[in-house]
């Protein structure tokens, strides 16, 4: 008897047709693009591969961003018709903001306004002069257009709104002197610190406390009063007589700017002991004393050195204030009387090397990208030896200086004479210097003065310090306006009608004895720059536009040819 084994055919499953399975591979496809979506809402990550991580955020910046409590919203006004090299500048605001975004979350907001998207020249104007009473200056940007020659304004500036409060922040920064594409560039480095900074300065914190050191004839409050105004919108700000306190542990910083009499051994002993236990200072002084009232009397005046008692601290903290003053021909000028224009004094401007105008900065965070500064009346710095300090050369003069020592004759008619070019020959004289490290007390082993109480080598207290050190005292001095009796901007100069980084630079070094977010340190980010060779270009351009247009059309035709062809050769299988 044969047995045969015999399958009902309802228990053979049913061939899936081709139509089911290219649903099933399409749904399976739309179900993980939707799965990683997901997924990358809740796991940011962002893989930055360009060489100087351009697109990487510093830790310090999305620790603000993400600690914002309340909504912070940027308006930008660079943006419209532009060259390329300003869309570039635009685009990487944009990028800046887009990467705030993503930390700073819904407490995070940008806009962009085109200043001259008026429909009417009367629209327009009315919203320049908007923009005008915000204190947002217009730049007027040079473009060729078929051919022609075109001025457009534009406002490269952004404006940060944080609780009913404004603070404009400018784009186009970098050094003047620079060439343009490099000044973009610099400006391009500088979005993350300035639009982070401007935001950190609007949001409520913890503010640190400001000493301004008074007593000795330094600078009044009418005198310094843009830095002042400056800093109090961050920090506290006091006046301190160092005779009424006990010492100075209350505060976080002290400036001293353009002492004119000497300090006594209690005063200076007092300063010590701050700046040894971990306190930051900031020095703007004079080595020379200049009176330009003589001078405008007399003709001519002798500067002399001042004594201000401070030289053994400085020695002991690694530096040395020369007794001398720098000419440098890179200089600033100071009106003179040249004539008679009828019965009127023809006043005109005439250069003046004792104001040098310094554009050589160290890569340091503080003055990097800086623009320039103006000095008057500047000696030269030494540094000396002193275990543990570092000491950064922040900027120097040009490399056709001039030193003279003290005592030196001040004659405003020189300013007539045309320098003898063979006499500045002195090369970069430092006239600004950064001191970090641990600080070894100039009372170490001596008697507090006036008293027997000894101090040991070593305090239990010590913490590292930073000391900022400028041998110009008018450093931070503004101007004044005659007719309103307001200080000008820090750095701006009536004659020559321009404003130096004077504010900036103490700004940022402001920031970096008293930030401990490390905030500044964003502004030692670099991009290189990567430019085309413009004789390749001229010669290679129509290669490269013919290659770029019929490269992905060859390669599309050639992808269509094959994929004709298989079909072809597929269907004639089946055929057969």
């Amino acid at each position: 008897m044969e047995n045969t084994l015999t399958t009902s055919p309802a228990a053979v499953p049913a061939p899936t047709s081709r139509k089911q399975r290219d649903l099933l591979t399409f749904a399976a496809i739309i179900g993980g693009l939707l799965l990683f979506n997901f997924i990358a809402q809740r796991f940011f990550f962002r893989l930055d591969l360009t060489e100087e991580k351009r697109y990487t955020m510093s830790d310090a910046t999305k620790k603000l961003l993400r600690d914002l409590k309340q909504p912070v919203t940027v308006t930008v006004y660079l943006t419209g018709d532009f060259p390329p090299a300003f869309r570039r500048l635009e685009q990487g605001v944009r990028e800046t903001l887009t990467e705030f975004q993503v930390y700073g979350g819904a407490n995070l907001n940008y806009i962009f306004i085109d200043p001259s998207a008026g429909s009417t020249e009367a629209a327009r104007n009315a919203f320049y002069q908007t923009l005008f009473k915000k204190g947002l200056k217009p730049t007027n940007l040079g473009a060729t257009e078929n051919g022609k020659r075109v001025e457009k304004i534009i406002f490269p500036y952004a404006v940060v709104s944080v609780g009913g409060h404004d603070k404009s922040v400018l784009l186009l920064r970098g050094n003047q002197a620079a060439p343009a594409e490099v000044r973009l560039n610099q400006s391009i480095e500088g979005l993350e610190y300035e639009l982070a900074s401007a935001i950190r300065t609007l949001v409520p914190a913890l503010r640190k406390r400001i000493g301004v050191v008074e007593g000795h004839g330094e600078l009044t409050n009418a005198q310094a009063g843009d830095i002042l105004g400056t800093w109090q919108q961050q920090y506290d700000v006091f006046r301190v007589t160092l005779s009424k306190v006990k010492d100075l542990s209350a505060l976080d910083a002290i400036v001293v700017a353009q002492p004119k009499t000497p300090y006594s051994e209690d005063d200076k002993f007092k300063l010590d002991q701050f700046i040894t236990q971990g306190g930051r200072a900031m020095f703007f002084v004079d080595a020379l004393r200049v009176d330009l009232d003589s001078v405008s009397r007399n003709g001519a005046s002798l500067a002399t050195p001042y004594n201000l008692n401070l030289d053994d601290l400085f020695f002991k903290y690694g530096l040395r204030l020369n007794q001398n003053l720098l000419l440098d021909l890179n200089s600033g000028q100071i009106p003179l009387v040249t004539g008679l224009d009828g019965n009127k004094p023809k006043i005109e401007p005439m250069p003046w090397q004792l104001y040098p105008l310094i554009n050589r900065f160290s890569p340091h965070p503080i003055t990097r990208n800086l623009d320039a500064v103006y000095l008057k009346f500047v000696g030269n710095l030494d540094t000396v030896k002193a275990t543990g300090i570092r000491k950064t050369p922040l900027m120097t003069t040009s490399r056709y200086t001039r030193v003279l020592p003290a005592p030196v004759p001040i004659n405003f008619n020189d300013a007539r004479l045309e320098p003898n070019p063979k006499l500045y020959q002195k090369g970069f004289q430092p006239v600004g210097y950064l001191l970090e490290g641990q600080f070894t007390s100039l009372f170490a082993n001596r008697a507090r003065p006036g008293t027997l109480q000894f101090q040991p080598e070593k305090l239990a207290n010590a913490k590292p310090s930073k000391i900022l050190v400028i041998s110009d005292g008018d450093f931070i001095r503004s101007d004044v306006d005659p007719k309103t009796g307001n200080p000008y901007r820090l750095g701006f100069d009536r004659l020559a009608n321009t404003e130096f980084a004077n504010r900036e630079l103490v700004l940022n070094a402001t920031d970096y004895l008293l930030d401990e977010t490390g905030l500044i340190a964003v502004r030692g980010k670099q991009i290189t720059l990567r430019p085309l060779d413009k004789v390749k270009l001229a010669e290679q351009r129509r290669r490269w536009q013919l290659l770029n247009l019929g490269a992905p059309l060859a390669l599309l035709g050639a992808f269509g040819a094959v994929r004709a062809w298989r079909r072809k050769r597929r269907f004639a299988s089946f055929a057969a």
